[in-house]
């Protein structure tokens, strides 16, 4: 349910940036706004920054952070400023109250981003850059943005984080990378070193930082293509993988559409959730697998592909289905042949939202092609040879043939 009120009101929350500098690098309407506000929220760092200014009540962050969230929206109609670092609105504490709080309640008073104040210090053009933060998320975030030459600003948590980094690029072939790191930028702390993943060598290092990383690719990297339809070789699986070709041609059927769910059921491998969520940073998948050692492979699967966020829900449909987010697309790998599973999955699918099953068993195609009957949709079957040696020649080796039904829920 919103926080946010049906009527109108006046600005009364002001969410001000604030740099390394402090006072020094605010205008003069900040600095008068905090020195007025009866309460200022912040971190102990920001509260620190702005000690000669700060006349009313402190309210340090709490944890976890919702109870602070509560506690401004309990002083609402009542001046309050809320001290960020940098830009509220990237990976910041703005983006969080905009959930709750009506922009019409706000005033922003934004300073420059560390993705900012690092382009201004290396030069690179912001809109030919990569920012992520990797700030209280898994670092192998970072994993599908590794192709060579991309350059990429990471935001970290604290001054493990340069080292953790460097040693993932090792491990994954961009050992010979660049790193930057840049400490307290703005601030007298300031400071940039330079290395490459492989030597990283650097102590000390200061909490607040961001790294920049001019990718380069050795030999054998792990480089994850923008092409649907990855190299199954990618994949840790055990057999029970959709093909790559037939991945390929999944995906295009499935069509992900920003910010949709996917419901990848008899999920295998997790492949075609991987995926999907690789297509976009917005899009979400749910992989339901009944065995135990699969379900914990797509863990890993999802984690060596940098998409973490991939949910795993380890049962058998349709039971397994049974309160789960409602989902804008489904697709079966396995198990669709099972009674009540289609009639679960239709029902459960949203109006418009689009439904992909294959089926490399007669039991399931029989099931595909009765659906096709009483809703319609469309059937494709695909036959895949592949070269192998045969004797001292080479022939074509068939896989097995794949039908496919497509349909969109009206």
């Amino acid at each position: 349910m919103s926080d946010m009120p049906s009527h109108s009101m006046k600005p009364w929350l002001t969410i001000i940036g604030i740099g390394e500098d402090g006072p020094d690098g605010l205008g003069d309407e900040a600095k008068r706004l905090i020195a007025a506000a009866p309460a200022v929220f912040g971190g102990a760092r920001h509260h620190a920054l702005m000690d000669n200014l700060i006349k009313g009540e402190r309210l340090a962050w709490q944890s976890p952070f919702e109870a602070s969230v509560e506690a401004i929206l309990a002083r609402r109609g009542t001046p309050v400023v809320v001290l960020a670092s940098g830009d509220p609105f990237l990976y910041g504490v703005g983006a969080i109250l905009s959930r709750h709080v009506d922009a019409k309640e706000v005033h922003t008073i934004p300073a420059p981003s560390a993705f900012s104040m690092a382009a201004s210090r290396l030069g690179w053009p912001l809109q030919e850059t990569t920012c992520i933060s990797l700030h209280g998320r898994p670092i192998g975030l970072i994993r599908p943005h590794l192709h060579s030459g991309r350059r990429i600003i990471a935001l970290t948590s604290d001054g493990n984080g340069p080292g953790e980094l460097a040693a993932l690029l090792t491990n994954l072939g961009f050992g010979q990378s660049r790193i930057t790191v840049l400490e307290a930028l703005g601030g007298e702390r300031e400071r940039i070193r330079h290395t490459s993943a492989q030597d990283f060598r650097l102590t000390d290092i200061d909490p607040l930082n961001v790294c920049a990383v001019e990718a380069i690719a050795g030999d054998g990297a792990r480089i994850l293509p923008f092409s649907p339809g990855l190299d199954d070789a990618l994949f840790e699986h055990d057999g029970q993988i959709t093909k790559r070709e037939i991945r390929a041609v999944t995906l295009s059927a499935l069509a992900p559409r920003h910010g949709e769910l996917l419901w990848d059921i008899g999920a295998g491998s997790g492949s075609v959730a991987v995926e999907w969520m690789l297509r976009e940073p917005s899009l979400k998948a749910i992989a339901i697998e009944q065995s135990p050692e699969r379900a914990a492979r797509i863990a890993r699967n999802a984690s060596a592909f940098g998409v973490p966020g991939l949910a795993v829900v380890e049962g058998i449909a349709p039971a397994a289905l049974k309160g789960l987010p409602e989902p804008d697309a489904i697709f079966i790998g396995g198990g669709g042949s099972e009674p009540g599973v289609m009639d679960a999955v239709i029902a459960s699918l949203k109006r418009g939202g689009r439904l992909v099953a294959n089926a490399v068993t007669l039991e399931m195609e029989a099931v595909l092609l009765a659906e096709q009957a009483k809703r319609g949709g469309f059937l494709t079957r695909f036959e895949i040879s592949r070269a192998a040696p045969l004797g001292e020649m080479s022939g074509w080796r068939p896989a097995m043939p794949v039908t496919q039904w497509r349909w969109i829920k009206d």
